[in-house]
């Protein structure tokens, strides 16, 4: 199964264990499903550890980098979606989904799981997705 997950994921599972997110990453880490991913979808996760309210060391964060680039398909995302309109950003979830063949975006955000569905790939809240992978 290919996955992409959303920053939100990330962010919840790394910061704080036990979570349906951090079952979702250890399940990831554990090779039960592949990791979708683009350059963009890295750069705003580092970006988000970075600047969130509990922080990081830059070494942590650069090995969370590495780590998702030796360990994801990476896709490059040719063709540009405006499906979201309120958050157009989310957008990019879509496009790697897209880009990269995903069965599945895991997301905690509002606006791309009203979507429920694009393209033939099933978009669900961490809870949900834990049942599949």
């Amino acid at each position: 199964m290919r996955v992409v997950l959303d920053t939100n994921v990330f962010i919840s599972g790394i910061f704080w264990e036990g979570n349906f997110c951090s079952q979702i990453i250890n399940a990831w880490k554990e090779k039960k499903f592949y990791l979708v991913s683009s350059i963009e979808l890295i750069e705003e996760l580092i970006k988000t550890l970075k600047y969130f309210k509990i922080q990081m060391l830059e070494e942590i964060i650069e090995e969370w980098r590495n780590l998702i680039i030796s360990n994801s398909i990476l896709v490059e995302c040719s063709n540009k979606i405006d499906i979201i309109k309120e958050d157009p950003e989310d957008n990019r979830f879509l496009e790697a989904a897209i880009a990269g063949k995903a069965d599945l975006i895991v997301s905690q955000d509002k606006h791309l799981l009203n979507l429920k569905e694009y393209d033939n790939i099933k978009i669900l809240k961490p809870e949900e997705a834990i049942l599949m992978l």
